[in-house]
């Protein structure tokens, strides 16, 4: 019996591990995603990005989040957006970009 609840309880744990989610923030470079005066900065981004360094969402709180499909974001580099998609851990599988 213990083991049937031990294994409902990881099996629980592993549905939410990747939840659909809608994620506010900018997106800018990983170089500058720990400089709040960075976001926004539409020409930063896109010159860092184009150089290099992978885009990434960052929240007005400061959490950065990696994004897998990197071509969906790169044409709204420097903007607050909403990306909706599955997160796992610190990463957004993007499904749909809103502009704000």
């Amino acid at each position: 019996m213990k083991k049937a609840f031990a294994l409902l309880g990881l099996a629980a744990s592993l549905s939410v591990s990747a939840l659909a989610a809608d994620v506010t923030g900018y997106i800018i470079d990983q170089q500058c995603s720990g400089m709040p005066a960075m976001r926004g900065d539409v020409a930063c981004a896109n010159k860092c990005i184009k150089g290099g360094s992978p885009a990434v969402l960052v929240t007005d709180e400061g959490k950065i989040y990696k994004i897998s499909e990197q071509a969906k974001v790169i044409p709204d580099a420097g903007k607050k957006v909403t990306l909706s998609g599955k997160v796992s851990g610190d990463t957004i599988s993007v499904s749909k970009i809103k502009v704000l």
